[in-house]
């Protein structure tokens, strides 16, 4: 089975820490180059440095916000004036918790801005390249709410499903240049965005957090939670040359999770 990715560039957002962070280390594994996307400068920096002693190659960070378009496609000319980038992975902080009756009509704009349109401008700067290339992955980790909405993330709920729809549309039009596009519906993981929703469902429940924890546990029939890496090798193999016939799919990484098959 052909995992490397030698001679390849990945850009990967959200990179400064839980998935994206273990994705980029993953894809370094494999001799990827890396071009890492985040908002904190000091947290990429670690990152980079982390990568830079796995592959030794020219790896970049920059430190931005994803909603910053003028800013975002400025950052991504001056990165493919180098060079193609192979793989992208869509992977960006989910919003905030809440019902659909109380989200303000903001935080949908601001998600779908941050998600969809984002991801939308990524593809459409780095296509060509893949074109060119004969390479191209488009990978986009999203949410088990793809399949089951999940209770208490409305706003998340919409712009995910809304995020796999894009993808499934965008693999059709892509699959004859070779390029594939999917998405890795990651379950409940250990990452401070669980440990977040977490306490925001002790506060609105009044209990504790093992309690809220052992809440969440009772869904997932492998009974524990994700480790990132997990997610993070499942989404390396779509990257990979081996994954060249899957394309329009949604992986779930859930323990079991999701109850539909």
């Amino acid at each position: 089975m052909e995992l490397d990715l030698t001679g390849k560039t990945a850009l990967v957002c959200g990179a400064s820490k839980g998935l994206g962070k273990a994705i980029a280390i993953e894809l370094a594994k494999l001799n990827a180059r890396l071009i890492l996307l985040a908002r904190s400068e000091d947290k990429l920096q670690m990152v980079l440095a982390e990568i830079n002693q796995l592959n030794g190659l020219s790896n970049e960070a920059i430190a931005i916000d994803l909603s910053n378009h003028k800013l975002l496609k400025s950052k991504l000319d001056d990165q493919l004036e180098s060079g193609p980038i192979h793989i992208v992975i869509n992977n960006t902080g989910g919003p905030a918790p809440g019902t659909l009756s109380e989200a303000a009509l903001e935080s949908f704009e601001k998600a779908f801005k941050m998600h969809i349109l984002s991801a939308d401008l990524i593809s459409k700067m780095t296509i060509p390249g893949m074109r060119k290339s004969s390479y191209g992955r488009i990978i986009n980790v999203v949410s088990t709410s793809v399949r089951q909405p999940i209770a208490g993330l409305a706003v998340s709920n919409t712009i995910r499903g809304a995020m796999a729809s894009w993808a499934k549309t965008l693999s059709n039009e892509l699959a004859t240049d070779g390029i594939t596009v999917n998405n890795i519906l990651p379950g409940t993981t250990n990452t401070e965005r669980i440990q977040e929703l977490m306490n925001s469902w002790s506060k609105q429940l009044d209990k504790s957090m093992d309690e809220v924890e052992m809440m969440f546990i009772d869904q997932i029939p492998m009974g524990r939670f994700a480790e990132p890496e997990e997610i993070a090798s499942a989404t390396a193999f779509l990257a990979s040359p081996a994954a060249s016939y899957i394309t329009g799919t949604s992986l779930p990484v859930d323990g079991g999770k999701i109850k539909s098959i």
